[in-house]
Parts: structure tokens; C-alpha cells; sequence
């Protein structure tokens, strides 16, 4: 089958969940025998406007982008629905809501079965003022009136897209990535003033959802004997939300920023670590988290409910989303417990190596895309529903 791919950024992944997903996902689909192309934006793939380059067997376009917040997603997008429907695709994916927002053109101009994965509500970030967060809703009701399949990566957004449209999903989860060798001696990690074993890390672009704020402050106010805290990860239209972090902990010599890592030095830093945190009010089901689990790094997580699913059942240690004593407390227990941690890891990496493999969620996506081609559902695109208010009510003002 041929299929056309739209809302990653570009391939290879540099930052984000999505990219990742997407460089696992669609080369194992390649190399079953169907063709995809990948619409991606220029200046994440530094390659010239309508570019075309191979990645691992995808097809990447390089589309036109603008260099402005909210606004590169949204257009690429756009241009992106506008192309595939220009093509004769078996399938359209779209990836994560805001892209989502274009189904309806594929859905009215071509035959193609239109496909989307949320990986997050992510009209919930903080980064987004008004109006990109309204036309992310507005992406939201587009998705579950036009998508002939929706996909989820957790078992939360199942029960919410059922709960508030009464719309069925396919759960299909992440799955981790694979580490390759790294630096056994440790080099890099002492360059840093690391022992191992002996620090905390927290892996993830530097948002205020992702709460790396509280985790400083916790461990600021805990100073855990012989620990640091290493925060590793990229800005993401966040610039003064970093800044402002930065500056808090530039002057704390036991907390250490180590930028976005990538390859081998990341490998090395997370094998490294003797805890991961991950202190996030919003998650999919956080493809960092599960790769630390793979590797048997013990985890400490807010309780929110993708967290819950991981590592609920004596996996890994969980505190009360944005509260600080809780997290202190949480933290203490964790550092000063190192055999029951040991185990928690263990049973983690145990329950990864069996739940989220790669391979089954290939075999997943393409299940669905099978049954939808095989077993076409139609949808009146002018019916009012109750729950989203047909396509009138996506794209009407509130």
C-alpha cells in the first residue's frame, strides 16, 4: 500500500516524541513492502523547499516552513493534506492534533482512508497562548469526525476520547528505542562531575509540563549527600520558561545542564543515572520513560495516569503531580533505598521487554490500515453530532 505521513517534523529525529516514533515506525513498514512518504518541514530538515531525500527506505519531502511559533506546524500541515491529496495514497496519517486540523481535505478529495495517531491533548501545553490552543481543539473535533481511524498511545487517551466524543479508538502504545554501545569507561559522564550511580537525570525537552521546575526545586531543597541532578534536553518555544531555570541552578554546583544529547553521549549519561525522574503534569506515554525502564534505570514519576499505567504495581516510585513535599518525600525514600529500587527496575524492564515492542506495533498500525481498506465505514460529513458539532462546528467560533 501507499501511504503519506503528515505532522512529524522531518527524519532523522532530532527532538520529540513524534519524530522518534516516526524513524521506528515507517522503515519497518518500508521494509514489509509498502512505500511512504514523510511531509516534513524544511527547517527542521535544513533540506531545500519540495526537497525529496531517503531515510532508512521513507520517502521525506521538505516542505516549505515558517520560522514562528505555531505557525511552521499549522502551514506545513496544511501544505502537506493540500499535497497528499493531490496523490493517490491507500492511507493519510496524520500525527498529533494540531496537523489534524487538515483531515477534512483528504476526507472530501480523495479515496484514501485518513488515519490519526494522538500521541497527547496537546492544546494542554503551556507553550501555546489562545489562539494556537483553539485551533488545536479545533483539530482535535476535526480528528474525530474525519478520521476513518483514530490511534492512541495510551490507555487514558482511549477513556477520554470515548468519554467526551463517545468516539472508539484503537490503543496502540510507544514503544522504546533501542540504545546502542556507549562508553563503558564513563568519560563523558566524569567530564561532567558524574559518578555513577549517583545522580539524578531528567531526560526531556525543557517545558513548563514537563515540570523540570519542580524537580529543581525539590532537589535544591532535599541536597541529597554525594547526588546531582543532570538536565538533559532541548527548548522547544520555551526560551524564557528556560531561562529563567537556568538561571535558578546556575549558581547550585550539584545540578548540571547538559543540553540536548543525542547517539552515544545520551546512552551513556541515562545508563549512567541512578534514578530517572520524569515530574510531568502532561504525558502520551513518554518514550524517555520507557527507554530508561529497558535499560533497568529506576524510575520516579508524577502519578498522572500514563505514569500509573507504566509503572504502577511495585515498577518504579510515583508522587502527587506538582506537589513539591511529595516529591521530596518520594525522592528521599528513592535515593536512600537502593535494594527495593534495584528490584523496581528489574520488574520494569521485565514488563517493557514483554508489553512494547516495535515489531507488534508495526503489525498493529498495519492491521488497521488493512481493515480499513478491506471494510470502508462511511461517515456523512454534513450529519450534525451532538458531540462535535459536524464539521460546522469545528471550524465555527465558540
Amino acid at each position: 500500500m501507499k501511504i503519506a505521513v503528515i505532522g512529524a517534523k522531518g527524519l532523522p529525529p532530532k527532538q520529540g516524541g513524534i519524530e522518534h516514533y516516526c524513524a521506528e515506525l515507517y522503515p519497518r513498514i518500508v521494509a514489509k513492502g509498502h512505500t511512504v512518504d514523510l511531509f516534513a518541514r524544511c527547517s527542521y530538515t535544513e533540506f531545500g523547499w519540495l526537497e525529496n531525500y531517503d531515510y532508512q527506505g521513507v520517502n521525506v519531502i521538505s516542505l516549505p516552513g515558517w520560522e514562528a511559533k505555531g505557525v511552521d506546524a499549522f502551514m506545513t500541515s496544511a501544505l502537506g493534506a493540500i499535497a497528499a491529496s493531490g496523490k493517490k495514497y491507500d492511507i493519510i496519517h496524520f500525527h498529533a492534533l494540531g496537523p489534524s486540523l487538515f483531515t477534512y481535505l483528504p476526507r472530501i478529495a480523495t479515496s484514501a482512508k485518513v488515519v490519526v495517531t494522538c500521541q497527547g491533548l496537546d492544546w494542554q501545553r503551556a507553550k501555546w497562548g489562545g489562539f494556537s490552543t483553539r485551533l488545536i481543539q479545533m483539530g482535535e473535533k476535526a480528528a474525530v469526525r474525519c478520521a476513518h481511524g483514530m490511534v492512541v498511545v495510551s490507555e487514558a487517551l482511549h477513556h477520554y476520547f470515548l468519554k467526551t466524543y463517545n468516539r472508539k479508538t484503537v490503543y496502540i502504545p510507544n514503544a522504546p528505542a533501542q540504545y546502542g554501545n556507549s562508553d563503558s569507561q564513563f568519560n563523558y559522564g566524569k567530564s561532567l562531575g558524574l559518578k555513577q550511580g549517583r545522580y539524578l537525570i531528567f531526560l526531556g525537552r525543557l517545558v513548563p509540563e514537563k515540570r523540570p521546575d519542580l524537580l529543581v526545586e525539590a532537589f535544591s531543597a532535599l541536597k541529597p549527600e554525594g547526588w546531582k541532578l543532570v538536565l538533559a534536553g532541548g527548548v522547544s518555544d520555551t526560551k524564557s520558561f528556560t531561562s529563567e531555570l537556568l538561571e535558578k541552578v546556575a549558581n547550585n554546583p550539584d545540578v548540571i545542564f547538559a543540553g540536548e544529547l543525542r547517539g552515544a553521549r545520551l546512552w551513556e549519561i541515562v545508563r549512567g543515572a541512578g534514578l530517572f525522574v520524569l515530574p510531568s503534569d502532561l504525558e502520551g506515554l513518554p518514550l524517555a520513560m520507557l527507554e530508561a525502564m529497558q535499560e533497568g534505570i529506576p524510575v520516579l514519576a508524577s502519578d498522572i495516569p500514563p505514569h500509573q499505567q507504566l509503572i504502577n504495581g511495585g515498577k518504579g516510585v510515583l508522587f502527587e503531580a506538582g506537589n513539591l513535599e511529595s516529591c521530596m518525600t518520594s525522592m528521599n525514600w528513592a535515593i536512600n533505598h537502593p535494594q527495593e529500587l534495584a528490584l523496581m527496575a528489574q520488574k520494569a524492564k521485565r514488563y517493557v521487554e514483554l508489553n512494547y515492542s516495535w515489531d507488534q506495533i508495526t503489525s498493529e498500525n498495519l492491521k488497521l490500515y488493512n481493515s480499513l481498506l478491506n471494510y470502508p465505514q462511511k461517515i456523512d460529513l454534513t450529519e450534525t453530532s451532538s458531540s462535535t458539532g459536524g464539521l460546522a462546528g469545528v471550524f465555527s467560533k465558540k
